[in-house]
């Protein structure tokens, strides 16, 4: 049987407006009426329904999360963050799964509009565009964690891709390399193009070392990316001393390629990732990696969000966080 705000209003002798009072947390009820009320609801066990107090309010207390991949530990972690202040602020989660797809991201945005939500969380590796006028023509506020939108017109919140990269591979440099290999992500990602390769040459440039297109490899976020990569290294007449891996995934991939041919890790190859999500612990040596605080990115822009959608003051659209370097036992 479905118990409706009738029922209980007519079990506990009191207006449906005071069970509306009471399950909204208003307090102009008086202490003793609430308790009935309450008790009611709990012997009835009354469920308010979303969708009418959200046609009610016009607020359906609902985020949509479009990421591309919640199977992949970086997003895990950075969604862990969305959830858990989305719950202190009484937000419920609809995640979708884009699979870095263009077109379905697009066709997901589209669709979490058709479920009236008040915002929108969006993750994705190379925003369009295409993407930019569709989240310039939304009814509902929308925010990026941990993509890049090249003109800063929406609201996002990262870490300064470039710099942790320069910072990364200035410390390889400072160390005596010249041949400092730099394993990516695919390049139609606007991170790993403009930023984190950016970040690689002008750490080179900075050195007075020349920039070699044969020690840049670009791959997949995947480990077995990072095991084709090291063959490709090991090919070289002249092979990289130190390396530079854009994830750490793939980084393990590296780790265990260069072990499986011989070669010691940090004696012979000294090797840093990027992300330091809890895979960098799941290797031996263990790798030194630039710390995103994939937890923080997450959380912050959720209340970011939770700022526009409650039309809060917002005094920084574009947040940047702070990165520093982890230093484990794949450098010296």
């Amino acid at each position: 049987m479905n118990i409706t705000i009738y029922d209980v209003a007519r079990e506990a002798n009191v207006s449906m407006a005071t069970v509306s009072r009471v399950v909204n947390g208003n307090p102009n009820v008086k202490p003793a009426t609430r308790k009935k009320v309450l008790e009611v609801i709990d012997r009835l066990g009354y469920r308010p329904n979303a969708v009418a107090r959200g046609l009610a309010s016009k607020k359906t207390t609902t985020v949509g999360v479009i990421i591309p991949d919640i199977s992949n530990i970086f997003y895990a972690e950075l969604a862990r963050g969305i959830e858990d202040i989305a719950t202190m602020y009484k937000y419920n989660i609809i995640l979708s799964n884009s699979d870095q797809n263009s077109e379905k991201e697009l066709h997901l945005l589209n669709t979490m509009l058709g479920k009236q939500v008040d915002g929108i969380l969006f993750m994705g590796g190379h925003i369009s565009e295409e993407h930019v006028q569709e989240f310039e023509r939304s009814p509902v506020p929308i925010v990026l964690a941990g993509a890049v939108e090249e003109t800063n017109t929406v609201p996002s919140v990262n870490i300064d891709y470039k710099a942790a990269t320069y910072d990364a591979v200035k410390e390889l440099l400072d160390k005596g390399h010249k041949r400092i290999g730099f394993v990516s992500g695919p390049f139609h990602d606007t991170i790993n193009m403009k930023f984190k390769l950016e970040g690689y040459r002008e750490a080179l440039g900075s050195a007075g070392v020349e920039f070699n297109d044969g020690l840049v490899i670009e791959g997949e976020y995947t480990y077995d990316s990072g095991l084709e990569a090291w063959q490709k290294f090991a090919d070289l007449d002249e092979k990289p001393t130190a390396i530079f891996v854009g994830n750490d995934e793939t980084a393990l991939g590296v780790v265990h390629g260069a072990q499986d041919s011989g070669v010691t890790i940090p004696e012979n190859v000294e090797i840093i990732s990027f992300d330091n999500t809890r895979l960098a612990l799941m290797v031996r040596p263990q790798l030194t990696s630039v710390v995103q605080p994939l937890y923080d990115i997450g959380a912050v822009a959720m209340r970011l969000l939770t700022k526009y959608m409650n039309k809060e003051t917002v005094e920084e659209e574009t947040v940047v966080l702070p990165h520093r370097i982890e230093h484990r036992g794949s450098t010296k």
